[in-house]
């Protein structure tokens, strides 16, 4: 079977003849490739026009065309997905749609991506996504199954049950009940003596019927990414360390039987997960490449997400930071005393709601980003920043594209606006106020800003734009570090 492995842009338009030539299908392949990654979710389809032709982003007006449409050839497939993603024999990587230069390979930046992408996914407790798509289009995601066995093997090793075994006068401890009840003493100066001691200690298993079948599964999961020439992407060693098959263990319903009273006796979580993707591993019975309808995963379909997560971390974000916890030049102000144990972002004022006969609050209000509270040169600064997964085009001579609308404008004035009593009442000096854009790019871009004169005339901050490299932001995030502020030049 011949195995395609190509890469594809986020939101990028394709024909379907784009396609075909790209993963090397036929008019039927075509079709039916199509439909599975529609029905999962990671592929839109919209009408095929010059505007469409030349948009670098999926904005709402696009609203998806029927299927019929898609069939016909009227429209054009955009990929709103970013991660690698298995389609029978073919392999997409689709990378962020910031990657606008053309090359042939970028195995360098998806490396990134996908270590940006597992750490922006970790959680306390360590779960694994197994289906993709809807609960009447599910599919089996056999990547993600294979990735969180194989990272869970070199983090905690084999699945390991012990025994304890009895020895005569072993190093162990000396089991005295039973050295005293079954052997004979000699008797000297009243005390006894035993010649022979029993002992015990614990040893693992290393014929345990689970320990094999974890061994067997880690070697057939290692061999289907090696086929899939995925392990240099995600790094991840392979491992071989089992000759045996999975028909040595007995056939599906017992293995599956053997783990279910595994997991009756085991009440470690952690182990409780591995049984668990085992059990889902082998009841699914799913081989890569060799179901053509499957679809395995790994990645996100919200990569803005992503970049909010990162903006957020590498600036400082202090949205839910107590408000006793801040760290400014001058103690909390005596207005806002009663509210130490509440966050920043609890603060802002929300919508009061006033009938005939009640007053009512919303629950909801305005949720910046993030804020940044800091101290340069003694002076305090409080910066707004808004992550945004934009491709802004602003050049002279060619018409403004990827812009944020006037909401998001809007919205980011009015945030200041929400802070202004407490800025005036800790005599902060100087306000900020930015959108964060990726870029390809190795330095920080100063893109410009944008203004709108009425809410520029009530002395809010213009909006200044920021790119920032991608590489450089991922690199802060993998490693947990902050981004002088001042690096921005705001």
């Amino acid at each position: 079977m011949e195995i395609v492995s190509k890469y594809v842009r986020e939101q990028q338009r394709y024909t379907k003849n784009n396609l075909k030539s790209i993963f090397g299908m036929d008019e039927t392949m075509a079709e039916k490739f199509i439909r599975n990654l529609k029905t999962v979710g990671v592929l839109k389809s919209v009408k095929n026009n010059k505007n469409q032709f030349e948009m670098s982003d999926l904005v709402e007006e696009d609203i998806e065309i029927s299927d019929e449409t898609a069939v016909s050839g009227e429209c054009l497939y955009v990929f709103t997905y970013v991660g690698v993603i298995i389609c029978g024999s073919r392999i997409i990587k689709v990378y962020p749609k910031y990657l606008v230069r053309k090359k042939d390979d970028y195995s360098g930046e998806m490396k990134l991506v996908i270590k940006v992408l597992e750490r922006y996914s970790r959680s306390d407790e360590q779960m694994v996504s197994m289906f993709n798509g809807s609960a009447e289009n599910k599919s089996f995601n056999l990547l993600a199954v294979i990735l969180y066995l194989l990272n869970d093997y070199f983090e905690y090793g084999i699945y390991i049950n012990s025994k304890d075994i009895v020895e005569i006068n072993g190093d162990g401890e000396i089991l005295w009940e039973k050295t005293i009840d079954e052997n004979f003493a000699l008797i000297e100066n009243n005390r006894p003596y035993y010649m022979e001691l029993y002992t015990g200690r614990t040893v693992d298993d290393d014929m345990d019927y689970f320990k094999r079948l974890h061994e067997c599964v880690l070697t057939e999961c290692s061999s289907q990414l090696h086929q899939a020439q995925l392990e240099n992407l995600f790094g991840i060693e392979t491992v071989s360390i089992s000759e045996e098959s999975l028909d040595d263990f007995g056939d599906k319903e017992y293995i599956l039987e053997r783990i279910s009273k595994e997991l009756n006796v085991q009440f470690n979580t952690h182990r409780q997960i591995l049984l668990k993707t085992l059990y889902a591993y082998i009841a699914q019975n799913r081989r890569m490449f060799e179901d053509s309808d499957g679809i395995c995963m790994y990645g996100t379909t919200a990569y803005h997400a992503v970049w909010e997560k990162i903006c957020a971390e590498v600036f400082d974000n202090k949205l839910h930071t107590f408000l006793g916890q801040l760290k400014l030049h001058v103690p909390l102000a005596e207005k806002f005393q009663n509210q130490k144990k509440k966050e920043l972002i609890d603060i802002i004022e929300r919508p009061i709601w006033e009938g005939t006969d009640t007053i009512q609050t919303a629950k909801d209000t305005l949720i910046p980003d993030i804020i940044s509270i800091l101290s340069v040169d003694e002076i305090d600064y409080f910066v707004i920043f808004d992550a945004k997964y934009y491709l802004l085009e602003l050049e002279k001579g060619k018409s403004l594209r990827g812009n944020p609308g006037v909401g998001d404008i809007t919205k980011q004035y009015l945030y200041q606006l929400a802070y202004r009593d407490f800025i005036k009442a800790h005599n902060i000096a100087v306000v900020k106020n930015c959108f964060l854009m990726p870029t390809e790019n190795d330095e920080i871009v100063k893109k410009g800003t944008v203004r709108m004169p009425m809410l520029e005339a009530l002395n809010l901050e213009n909006i200044q734009i920021r790119q920032l490299p991608a590489t450089m932001m991922y690199e802060y995030y993998l490693t947990q570090r902050k981004m002088d502020i001042r690096l921005l030049d705001l």
